[in-house]
């Protein structure tokens, strides 16, 4: 019970994890420029995401560029594209495999076999959480070298997005999840893994003495 109980709480943070990180890949807020101006209504927040950049005026309208050119792009972008591709991938991939390997799920075989789905799954969330955090953690420092570079102009200074946070969140969520699921059928000690218990040979012959009886004692 209380390993179905954990595993339950494995993927409900993994389900998080996953829509997480699929929302921060597509939102454009990973970097954020508010310039008041003179006053507030003339207030306009410049917002760069890993595929498109946008524009958010004071009076509501907000109007959006892709950015088609993969190659001039800064290295720190094209990373954090390809990395949080290949965490949603590996999230994707790991809480699938991870839910087969529940123990409250009849599909996966036996025991040894819904284990190694379990692990297999927690690894590749784990891993996910790992591409997850590396463009988060890259566009912060990027974004605080920038914001502290007296050679950079105010407007062109900008600050970690809300997508940023929602990534790393979901990183975190995933390798806790991973993590979960790896460990969940350690409880049957390390031997297990390396050296399967044999199965019982059940001899064919027939017992000796009294106790072996035919169908001519009947007769």
């Amino acid at each position: 019970m209380a390993l179905g109980g954990l595993q339950l709480l494995a993927l409900v943070l993994g389900l998080c994890g996953v829509a997480g990180v699929l929302v921060a890949t597509v939102l454009p807020n990973w970097q954020v420029n508010v310039d008041v101006g003179s006053n507030i209504i003339t207030a306009v927040a410049q917002l760069q995401g890993l595929w498109m950049d946008c524009v958010w005026d004071s009076t509501g309208m907000i109007s959006c560029t892709l950015k088609y050119s993969t190659l001039a792009l800064p290295p720190h972008v094209q990373a954090a594209r390809a990395a949080m591709v290949l965490a949603c991938v590996l999230s994707a991939f790991g809480i699938c495999a991870a839910a087969v390997g529940m123990k409250c799920v009849r599909l996966g075989g036996d025991e040894e076999t819904k284990s190694q789905a379990s692990c297999g799954g927690g690894v590749c969330l784990m891993s996910a959480g790992v591409a997850g955090l590396i463009p988060t953690v890259w566009y912060t420092k990027e974004s605080i070298d920038n914001f502290q570079d007296l050679t950079v102009p105010e407007s062109n200074k900008h600050e970690p997005g809300g997508a940023v946070y929602i990534g790393f969140i979901s990183a975190v969520l995933l390798l806790i999840s991973g993590m979960i699921f790896c460990t969940s059928y350690l409880k049957r000690g390390p031997e297990a893994w390396f050296y399967p218990p044999k199965q019982r040979h059940i001899s064919s012959m027939k017992p000796e003495g009294r106790a072996a009886y035919t169908m001519r004692d009947y007769v």
